[in-house]
């Protein structure tokens, strides 16, 4: 019988496999078989579902009484949450009203691209973070890699606006 050796030291290919990216693709083609299957929308529908349980663990990782966190104090706890996760996020602007930021890189890599059903998981962790602070958040992804822009823009609104826009999602403390 012929035996092959393999060296594992120096194999091209697995230089590069570690776990966050496996994880990384685990879950791109994971949305993307769920996009393509059962559509967008159902897909964020089932995403947001995952983004709301790990939305609760994270939630709970960063103790706070609801209501004595400020806007400039939440975004810190956002911009903290993505950075521990890969993502490249800057906050652009924190006020009474609503917490604005920018992602150069998503904590999915470039496993995000094309795949907008992602998004779902910073809208759903955003959301029950600040809520779960501020009693209330409404988080719009008005830019994202993951449909092809140059960068992520996420505003999470911190008051009920009966003006607002239609899109994005709304989350309230539990």
């Amino acid at each position: 019988m012929f035996e092959q050796k393999i060296d594992v030291a120096t194999a091209q290919s697995a230089q590069s496999l570690n776990q966050p990216d496996f994880f990384a693709n685990v879950l791109g083609d994971l949305a993307e078989l769920l996009e393509t299957i059962i559509g967008l929308q159902d897909a964020e529908g089932f995403i947001s579902t995952v983004g709301s349980h790990i939305g609760k663990e994270i939630s709970g990782l960063y103790p706070a009484d609801p209501g004595s966190a400020a806007p400039d104090q939440l975004a810190q706890v956002l911009l903290d949450l993505k950075t521990r996760i890969g993502g490249n996020f800057e906050v652009v602007s924190a006020d009474s009203t609503q917490i604005i930021m920018r992602a150069g890189r998503c904590p999915f890599g470039d496993k995000v691209t094309g795949r907008p059903s992602l998004c779902m998981m910073t809208t759903n962790v955003f959301g029950r973070v600040v809520a779960d602070r501020n009693g209330y958040a409404h988080v719009t992804i008005d830019k994202s890699i993951a449909r092809h822009d140059s960068h992520c823009h996420v505003v999470v609104a911190l008051q009920i606006d009966e003006n607002a826009r239609t899109s994005g999602s709304e989350f309230f403390a539990d």
